[in-house]
């Protein structure tokens, strides 16, 4: 489950301006924002994919990180020390791009009104979700082979414990700032034309707190480092994404908290290679082994199995262990082992054993190695030049 190219989740191409990218983000966006595809889950994932991925492109230094990186260049930004970065909200992406984009509504309205025919703006005053974390987590290959279960410490904002996440001090109220007097946009007049902006001291709530809480600044939200407990089902390999819901940072306003996003990376194995749900083992046997026929025991990640080696072996050979595997991380089965054999040829032979190992290379003919005889036998018209 690797991550996507950003220009292949926007549908532009690397060379593309910044008017070509904002146009194709508007595009999207408005296809699979959240309110035009109620109980979506595949389009709510698609929208904050978007999001992140706009707002990647288009700043200029983080496209030119990008492009020169690709998602390595966020990755400091994303672990975070280990705890993993908030991305930002989806849909606080979404307003930055479509106000005041031109071509809106009549009369006043709103973009949210114009592209999904009113009531779908949220609400500035009212709960908003917390933000997604990510955390890039590495386990053995035995762990993702068998599954295990993991604590991580995550480092997020949390509602604070002084105010239970209403960021104001016991007793106080809310009350209407007296920077845009409770409207939270705040006109400016540029010759015969007015300009509206979010309010910066509300943030466009039109509230203020009257005593704001002191250990959160009113903000709601600290930061904390808590303990997640993650179960790794067994079968997962590098890139898969395990989410933990509620697991995120928490929301402002009593909105929901977000989610957190696992990537799994998996360490190689000194022995074994996975191959989907198979493991690839290479065991060496000896010559006399491989010729004569033999029994080995050959490690599996259960334990130890036996296979049996018929005389005549060829290097290369391989041997099927049915069910000694990677469990599929969908519950459809077990793969296989495939167990390779490399004869290994002898490197230091006394001589006494040089002497019998000559005597029986004397006795060998076609019929001892009948390979070698069917191959010289095709390359005689190369040696003699016939």
């Amino acid at each position: 489950m690797s991550k996507r190219d950003y220009y292949e989740i926007l549908g532009a191409s690397r060379s593309a301006t910044q008017e070509e990218l904002k146009k194709a983000y508007r595009k999207l966006a408005v296809k699979y924002h959240p309110d035009k595809n109620p109980d979506d889950k595949e389009a709510e994932e698609r929208f904050k994919e978007l999001g992140q991925a706009y707002e990647a492109l288009s700043d200029p230094q983080k496209r030119a990180a990008y492009d020169q990186y690709g998602h390595a260049a966020f990755d400091g930004r994303s672990r975070g020390g280990g705890g993993g970065g908030g991305f930002h909200d989806p849909f606080d992406i979404f307003r930055e791009v479509f106000s005041g984009g031109g071509g809106g509504g009549s009369g006043g309205g709103s973009i949210f009104e114009d592209l999904f025919g009113g009531g779908s703006r949220r609400d500035p005053n009212g709960p908003q979700r917390g933000a997604d974390l990510r955390y890039d987590m590495e386990i053995s290959f035995e762990e993702a082979s068998l599954g295990c279960e993991k604590e991580i410490p995550i480092t997020k904002l949390d509602a604070c414990d002084t105010c239970d996440g209403s960021g104001a001090t016991p007793g106080s109220r809310k009350v209407n700032c007296t920077a845009c007097h409770g409207k939270g946009q705040i006109a400016t007049s540029r010759g015969i034309f007015t300009f509206s902006q979010t309010c910066p001291r509300c943030q466009g709530t039109g509230k203020i707190i009257e005593k704001p809480c002191q250990r959160c600044q009113g903000t709601g939200r600290k930061e904390k480092t808590t303990k997640v407990r993650l179960r790794i089902p067994p079968g997962v390999d590098t890139g898969a994404r395990i989410r933990s819901t509620g697991k995120g940072e928490s929301g402002v306003r009593g909105g929901g908290s977000g989610d957190l996003y696992v990537v799994i990376h998996v360490r190689d194995h000194e022995i074994f290679e996975r191959e989907g749900d198979d493991l690839v083992c290479e065991v060496p046997i000896s010559f006399a082994s491989a010729a004569l026929g033999s029994e080995i025991e050959v490690p599996t990640l259960s334990g130890k199995a036996t296979i049996r080696i018929p005389a005549g072996t060829q290097p290369g050979s391989v041997f099927r262990l049915r069910g000694k595997g990677v469990k599929n991380v969908k519950g459809y089965g077990w793969g296989d082992l495939h167990v390779r054999v490399n004869v290994e040829v002898p490197t230091s032979l006394n001589s006494d054993q040089k002497g019998k190992l000559k005597a029986f290379a004397e006795t060998c003919d076609a019929r001892v190695n009948p390979i070698s005889a069917g191959f010289f036998d095709k390359a005689k018209k190369f040696f003699t030049g016939s």
